[in-house]
């Protein structure tokens, strides 16, 4: 069985980011995961129920593992408390990628939910710092191997030395 791979919504051209947006990336190897069912479509904020558009949104006092154990917050720009509902996100994001059999995951960087390379720093003044979002920790911790988009040479690697063994 080929190996599948979540894919943060927003990179496949769905306009599901915070400020309405998407983050398309076109690659041929996208589109041949695709093709060959290997990608799992995912936009884990809109599945715990947060609308699009929203205020933008950032990880407080830690990254997305300290959120995880109760020791950083996720704040919308306004000040408000979002950490619950991003940790439900960062839930439904492993749900979706273990009953789907995902062994990776490409998510967006920089995001208080999928960012694994980097996050802003939370004081919203467009600074970011190494560190991974709630979702991205999650799915990590549970043995799924992410990816930023900018990653995505190292993700088709990845790829092609599991089908090589499989073969």
């Amino acid at each position: 069985m080929k190996a599948k791979i979540l894919v943060s919504a927003c990179l496949m051209g769905f306009k599901v980011r915070y400020n309405g947006s998407d983050k398309p990336l076109v690659a041929c190897a996208l589109e041949r995961w695709q093709r060959e069912q290997r990608l799992v479509t995912h936009c884990p904020e809109l599945a715990a129920g947060l609308v699009t558009p929203r205020l933008p949104a950032e990880l407080a006092g830690g990254d997305g593992s300290a959120a995880l154990e109760g020791e950083a917050r996720i704040r919308e720009s306004d000040g408000s408390d979002v950490t619950e509902a991003y940790l439900l996100a960062a839930w439904l994001a492993l749900k979706t990628a273990q009953e789907n059999g995902c062994r990776f995951a490409l998510m967006t960087d920089g995001s208080p939910t999928c960012g694994s390379q980097k996050i802003y720093d939370g004081q919203f003044q467009g600074k970011t710092l190494p560190g991974e979002g709630v979702a991205a920790a999650l799915l990590r911790q549970h043995g799924i191997e992410v990816f930023a988009e900018h990653q995505l040479p190292a993700l088709i690697r990845r790829i092609e030395e599991l089908d090589e063994e499989a073969a």
